[in-house]
C-alpha cells in the first residue's frame, strides 16, 4: 500500500510526520501561490528554499515529495505570454529542486508538464475524473497518475471501469467529508482558486459555500453517511483497483495526519469515523460515528444504484448509529439521533 499523507507546508511540521510513522509513501502539500494555486485553504505558503529543503529532508527517509497546484480556475492568466513564462519558470525552479511530482487540474499544465519536466504528473481530484472516457482524455495529455474524484467512491461499477481503461496509476482520496454530488462543489474549488493563487486577493465577507455545507450536515445528519469516504477496514474492497491512497486534510496539524496514517496503514479504526474526516472539522465535536458499526455497509453500497430517494439505506442507517452529543448540567452525553427529513 502507499499511503500520501497531507503536509502544511513548513518545516517543523514535516519533521512531526517523518519520526512519527514509517508508514508514509508520499507528502504533499501546497505550492508556492504567487505562481499557480490551489483549489484549498492553506496554512502555509512555503517558497522555493523551503520547497527545497524539505524536499531533501523527505528524500532522506525515502518518502516522494508532491507539490499541489490544483487551482480549478486561473482566469485565463497562464494562457498569456507572461502567464505563461512564469508558470514555466516555476515549474522549472520545482524540476531542479528534485520534486518528484506535481499535482494540477488544469487541462494545459498536464500537457505541459508531461513534455517538458521530468516530474510525475498527477491530476488533481478537482479535475473531476468520473468516468472511464475522462480518464483517458487526461492520460491522451500526459498524466501518469490520475486522482479519482471522490463522488464515484462507492460506484465500483465505474472504478472498475477507469481501471480497464487507461494504463496510467490511479489514486483515490479517502477521507473527504464533502457532500455527496455537492451543488457548492465547483464554486467552492473556483473561489479557493482565486483566493489561494495569483493576482489581486480577494475581499470576501465570508465562505458561504463551507458554511451552508455545515449547516445541511447539522440539519440533515444522513448527508454524513452518504459523502464518499472509504474506512479503513474498507481499503481491500479497492485493491483490485489502486494501491495508491491519499490521505485529505492539509490544513490539519500532524498529531490528526498521524491519527489518520495509523488508521489507515492499519486497516483498522475504533473510534468516531468523524475524527479522521477532512472537510466537516468544525462539527467533529457534535457528532458520534461509531466507525466498527459501519462494518458490512460497503457490500451495501457496492450494489447501490445511488438513487437516494428510492434506496433510504443510508438514512436509516444514520438513524441507527449516529449519535450527537448534548449537554445537561455539567456533562456531555451522548443520545441517539433523530434525522430530520430527506431520504
Amino acid at each position: 500500500m502507499k499511503l500520501y499523507a497531507p503536509h502544511v507546508g513548513h518545516l517543523e511540521a514535516l519533521e512531526e510526520l517523518l519520526t512519527g510513522s514509517k508508514d508514509i509513501y508520499g507528502i504533499y502539500m501546497a505550492g508556492t501561490p504567487d505562481y499557480v494555486g490551489t483549489g484549498r485553504t492553506n496554512l502555509s505558503s512555503p517558497g522555493l528554499e523551503e520547497i527545497a529543503e524539505q524536499t531533501a529532508r523527505v528524500h532522506e527517509e525515502n518518502v516522494k515529495m508532491e507539490v499541489v497546484l490544483n487551482s480549478s480556475c486561473m482566469g485565463g492568466q497562464h494562457l498569456t505570454p507572461e502567464g505563461y513564462n512564469r508558470v514555466n519558470w516555476y515549474f522549472t525552479q520545482l524540476h531542479n529542486i528534485g520534486v518528484d511530482a506535481v499535482t494540477v487540474a488544469e487541462p494545459y499544465f498536464i500537457e505541459m508538464l508531461s513534455k517538458d519536466y521530468g516530474m510525475e504528473v498527477v491530476v488533481s481530484v478537482l479535475s473531476f475524473v468520473d468516468s472511464p472516457q475522462k480518464a483517458e482524455f487526461y492520460e491522451q495529455l500526459g498524466a501518469d497518475t490520475i486522482v479519482i474524484d471522490p463522488v464515484i467512491n462507492r460506484d465500483f461499477e465505474k472504478l472498475e471501469a477507469i481501471r480497464d481503461a487507461v494504463s496510467c496509476d490511479l489514486k483515490l482520496l479517502v477521507n473527504e467529508g464533502c457532500l455527496y454530488q455537492c451543488p457548492f462543489r465547483y464554486a467552492h474549488f473556483n473561489f479557493f482558486s482565486h483566493a489561494n493563487g495569483p493576482g489581486p486577493k480577494l475581499n470576501v465577507l465570508d465562505d458561504y459555500y463551507y458554511y451552508k455545507c455545515l449547516s445541511l450536515r447539522i440539519s440533515d445528519p444522513q448527508q454524513l453517511i452518504k459523502s464518499p469516504w472509504i474506512r479503513p477496514e474498507d481499503l481491500k474492497e479497492y485493491k483490485h483497483i489502486t494501491d495508491i491512497f491519499k490521505i485529505g486534510g492539509r490544513t490539519h496539524f500532524p498529531n490528526w495526519i498521524l491519527n489518520n496514517v495509523q488508521a489507515y496503514a492499519n486497516e483498522s479504526y475504533d473510534g468516531n469515523l468523524m475524527d479522521l474526516l477532512d472537510c466537516p472539522r468544525d462539527i467533529r465535536d457534535l457528532f458520534y460515528i461509531p466507525n466498527k458499526e459501519l462494518d458490512g455497509a460497503i457490500n451495501q453500497w457496492k450494489q447501490c444504484s445511488k438513487v437516494c430517494n428510492k434506496c433510504g439505506y443510508c438514512k436509516k442507517l444514520a438513524e441507527k448509529i449516529i449519535k450527537v452529543y448534548t449537554a445537561e448540567g455539567c456533562e456531555n452525553i451522548l443520545k441517539p439521533l433523530k434525522s430530520k427529513g430527506g431520504q
